[in-house]
């Protein structure tokens, strides 16, 4: 009997089976219909059998003539190949497989189907044109393997659907299991530090101080347990562990719960414990692994703590970040980095001090609060700005009016042009390479100094002398003139440099509404003995009538959704400071909590975004390659319409609650 036939009756045996019993019961009830069900099973197994044999005739004689140019030799290595082979078509359709490869598809029938069904990785385009000859690790069921393919031309080489495609499969099931088993088992380090420790137990009773400190030891040591890891801690509130990396990875399925269970923590602490972690993975040794860790817990800290932030080479990923930031109370850092940045401004001939694109009056009043103690040290000063726009404006009629500030500001440009090894570079209000008013100006400067008060973003300017990050503050404005006081033993301010840092203070804080804190205060009652004038600060934001209807036709078109509301500017509107203000306004309508504003400029989409603190703004506009601080952030869209800049806002505001609901 024909291997093909034994092959059909052994596979069918119980199909087979199955058929007659029912036959049989129909030929008791029918006798006459039973006879003509035999027949036309009969007939149905020897077309069946017939088929089968045609098809392996067929298979042959394919092999034996579909070159010319194959000898004898390998024919009959094709035949009898013991790996895995199929043959196809120019379009990609199975024109053969040997036995074999239909073990690897579990002996389905796959003949003339295209081999995209089969194995959705391979492209056949790539194949054909020469780009690809190889796949790795590609899974067909439960398998991996290893495809090496080669291209017969049957006639003629410049029609590609002439051409014959044999795919041979190598098996490494096996070894890539290996591979991903001693992946799994390499060490992690992740570093852990309690964010606000000293100020939590500050503010906790006396009796329950130890209960607090323990209860967190306890967590954090059976969250090290639980995974398996080597736990150590170095000082009162930072940890190093090494884990197996198989564990980070679930950890990062689960959004790392451990920052919830020590944000429960509640034994007469006043203040939520959180936590910040830098998690370092895919080096090739544990020093690299260590390295990563240590500047994605730095990544963590610059964005205001209670995060997890994983750093896999060049890769980072963002846990948690979700809660408002904690103010320190003390100004210790605060005198340190000013007798730093003395010291630097002292080195240096010339000083320039530059802020971001389109510079609001935080950003202005900064860089003027700066200017103004840089002067009272007899250095050469300039600050770098490149245009004007509506919301300094006003303010800049009444600084340049000062004669101090005939020939302070400076473009770009020529910054650029004259800094050299012995300038000090100052940013202020943007540590970002994205933002910067003219980043060639950071290339060329050998000596860079940051001032902000915005959430460290991944592509932060890197290899400054010092760094002043603090997402705490309320503004750039309350930064420096915390460090002014410490700059000089008698600090001195003009009237319009107090009340440009004060404007700056107010923008940022929306009137002392947000992010306003005992330092805010502080930082606002110097200015005040320095002369600003609250009335006058005001006056500096009023609006003519023009500007104000604008707004209000922004916030007139709005959609709120769940107390998110969503404002496209009309076309005729390219302001993204008028976007900005229409953003905030929104805020102050009842049910509202979050909004964004859309404004269409050129060939960019700008999105302002506002918060009261239950949704962050920044985590949702990181998504589209933002940032800024959890209650206000922005971005920028290159190549996108309005309505598609609206989806993938939507689409990272559903991720974003459905994360929450998740937690």
């Amino acid at each position: 009997m024909d291997n093909k036939y034994k092959y059909f009756i052994s596979w069918n045996k119980s199909y087979i089976l199955m058929i007659a019993i029912l036959i049989s019961i129909i030929t008791y009830y029918n006798i006459l219909l039973g006879i003509a069900s035999l027949f036309i099973y009969i007939f149905l197994i020897i077309n069946n059998v017939n088929n089968n044999k045609l098809k392996k005739s067929e298979w042959e004689n394919f092999i034996k003539n579909f070159s010319t140019d194959l000898d004898n030799a390998t024919r009959n290595t094709l035949l009898k190949l013991p790996l895995p082979m199929i043959i196809l078509g120019g379009g990609g359709n199975i024109l053969w497989y040997n036995q074999n490869f239909s073990t690897v598809v579990n002996k389905e029938s796959i003949l003339e189907r295209n081999i995209n069904d089969v194995i959705k990785d391979i492209n056949l385009r790539h194949v054909l044109d020469g780009k690809k000859n190889t796949y790795r690790g590609i899974k067909i069921d439960d398998k991996y393997y290893d495809l090496y393919i080669n291209i017969i031309d049957s006639s003629d080489n410049k029609n590609k659907k002439d051409k014959l495609i044999l795919i041979y499969l190598c098996d490494i099931t096996d070894i890539y299991n290996k591979i991903v088993e001693i992946d799994n088992n390499k060490e992690t380090v992740m570093l852990i530090e309690v964010d606000n420790l000293d100020d939590v137990i500050k503010t906790t009773e006396e009796d329950k101080k130890p209960q607090l400190i323990a209860e967190i030891e306890k967590i954090i040591n059976s969250y090290g347990q639980n995974l398996n890891a080597m736990l150590k801690k170095y000082s009162s509130n930072k940890y190093i562990m090494s884990v197996q990396d198989k564990y980070i990875q679930e950890e990062m399925n689960k959004k790392f719960d451990i920052l919830d269970s020590i944000r429960e923590i509640n034994i007469g602490n006043k203040l939520i414990v959180t936590l910040s972690v830098g998690i370092g993975r895919g080096g090739a040794t544990p020093l690299e692994n260590e390295s990563y860790a240590v500047a994605a817990k730095e990544l963590a800290l610059g964005r205001g703590g209670d995060q997890v932030v994983v750093k896999s080479g060049d890769k980072l990923a963002f846990y948690g970040g979700k809660t408002k930031e904690v103010e320190k109370r003390t100004k210790v850092r605060a005198r340190v980095i000013a007798h730093a940045l003395l010291n630097l401004i002292n080195e240096s001939d010339k000083v320039y001090i530059m802020g971001h694109v389109n510079p609001d009056i935080d950003c202005l009043g900064a860089a003027v609060g700066l200017f103004s103690a840089i002067r009272n040290l007899n250095k050469e000063c300039y600050i770098v700005l490149d245009s004007i726009n509506n919301s300094i404006k006003l303010i800049m009629e009444r600084i340049k009016s000062e004669k101090e500030y005939s020939i302070a500001f400076i473009n770009s440009v020529k910054a650029a042009s004259e800094i050299d090894e012995n300038s000090l570079l100052i940013l202020v209000d943007v540590h970002s390479k994205g933002h910067v008013e003219n980043i060639k100006l950071v290339e060329n400067s050998k000596k860079t100094v940051i001032i902000d008060h915005h959430r460290k973003s991944t592509n932060a300017i890197e290899g400054t002398l010092l760094s002043y990050i603090e997402p705490y503050a309320s503004s750039t404005s309350e930064l420096i003139t915390e460090i002014i006081q410490y700059m000089s033993e008698k600090p001195e301010l003009k009237v319009i440099e107090a009340e440009a840092l004060l404007a700056g203070i107010c923008v940022d804080t929306k009137n002392f509404y947000f992010k306003t804190g005992v330092r805010t205060f502080e930082a606002a009652s110097f200015l005040r003995k320095m002369g600003a004038d609250t009335l006058d600060v005001k006056k500096l934001f009023s609006d003519d009538l023009e500007t104000y209807l604008k707004k209000y036709e922004i916030i007139k078109s709005a959609k709120v959704i769940n107390g998110i509301a969503i404002a496209i500017c009309p076309p005729d509107i390219e302001d993204i400071v008028l976007a900005a203000q229409a953003a905030d306004e929104l805020l102050n309508i009842t049910g509202i909590n979050t909004s964004f504003v859309f404004v269409k400029i050129g060939n960019e989409v700008l999105i302002s975004g506002r918060s009261l603190g239950d949704i962050n703004v920044q985590i949702l506009l990181e998504a589209l390659g933002g940032g800024g601080h959890m209650t206000m952030a922005g971005a920028r869209l290159q190549s996108v319409s309005i309505e598609e800049a609206v989806n993938k806002l939507e689409y990272a505001i559903d991720k974003y609650l459905m994360e929450g609901e998740e937690k």
